[in-house]
C-alpha cells in the first residue's frame, strides 16, 4: 500500500512540476499590456479595476538582449535587466542613484498572447498582460 501510495505521489508530482510554463527570452521578447493586477496577501485581497487600469495603460516590454522596461501613466516606471531561471525571472531594476534593486517574478501561465506573473511577500502582485506587440 505504501509504495503505490508513494508511486502515485511521485506521478502526481511529476504533473505538477511538467506543468510549469516555459519560460525563453524568444517566448517574452515583446510589448504586454497589463488587464488585470491583482494582491492577493491585502487584507482584504485587491484587483485594480479594468477602469483603473485603462486609465493608466500599463505595460512591461522585454528585448532580446534580455532587458525591460516597465511604463505606468505613460512614464517608465521601471528598467533593467532581466535573467531566467526555469520559470522565474529574475529582475535587476536600474534605480536613478545608480544602485540597482533584484527581485523575482514567477511566472505560472505563458502561451504566446498571455503571461501570468507574480512576486512573493507582503507586498506581493500576481499581474495577468496580453501581448501588445512582438519585436
Amino acid at each position: 500500500m505504501i509504495k503505490h501510495s508513494f508511486l502515485l505521489f511521485a506521478v502526481v508530482l511529476l504533473f505538477i512540476t511538467a506543468c510549469k510554463p516555459s519560460v525563453s527570452v524568444t517566448t517574452l521578447t515583446g510589448k504586454w499590456k497589463y488587464v488585470k493586477i491583482e494582491h492577493p496577501n491585502a487584507s482584504p485581497p485587491d484587483t485594480m479595476k479594468k477602469a483603473d487600469l485603462d486609465e493608466v495603460a500599463p505595460y512591461i516590454q522585454f528585448t532580446p538582449e534580455m532587458k525591460f522596461l516597465i511604463v505606468w501613466g505613460g512614464k517608465f516606471l521601471a528598467h533593467g535587466t532581466f535573467t531566467l531561471n526555469g520559470g522565474n525571472m529574475n529582475m535587476t531594476e536600474k534605480l536613478e542613484d545608480g544602485k540597482t534593486r533584484s527581485y523575482v517574478f514567477t511566472v505560472s501561465e505563458l502561451t504566446e498572447n498571455k503571461i501570468v506573473f507574480e512576486t512573493i511577500g507582503v507586498d506581493a502582485s500576481k499581474v495577468t498582460a496580453l501581448r501588445a506587440s512582438k519585436f
